[in-house]
């Protein structure tokens, strides 16, 4: 969740990215950008850690990358639309790792989403659930 006062920071489970967040992660979503180009996916599969180190990402941000940890990555400043081009690089589809960042597998995700999405409920500012 955003660690600042604004006025969506207390909607529970919510990462908004905002301008402090875009701030956070920009190393981070340079590095999920590069992967756009053949060359730097093969040279990102054929060793992992050693390209992460071509960015300053932080050891957080490096360590989310490798264990695929979305969740992990949101919250260190990831924008989704940069992190799919890492799923993409593994082959994954978008909800595949989408669905990691949930207890649902990836097909229980997919039908929760063509049936209307999560419910709102529990979803909500902090302050409307008193």
């Amino acid at each position: 969740m955003n660690s600042n006062n604004n006025n969506y920071s207390d909607i529970p489970g919510t990462t908004v990215f905002d301008g402090n967040m875009a701030r956070k992660g920009f190393h981070l979503n340079q590095f999920c950008m590069s992967l756009m180009k053949a060359a730097n996916r093969e040279a990102f599969k054929h060793n992992e850690s050693a390209y992460l180190d071509r960015y300053p990402l932080t050891d957080a941000q490096k360590q989310a990358v490798l264990a695929r940890d979305f969740t992990q990555l949101i919250a260190l400043g990831g924008n989704i639309y940069y992190l799919v081009k890492i799923s993409s690089c593994d082959g994954l589809s978008v909800a595949a790792a989408v669905s990691t960042m949930t207890d649902l597998s990836t097909e229980e995700y997919l039908d929760m989403m063509r049936n209307g999405g999560r419910s709102p409920e529990g979803n909500r500012y902090r302050k409307e659930q008193q």
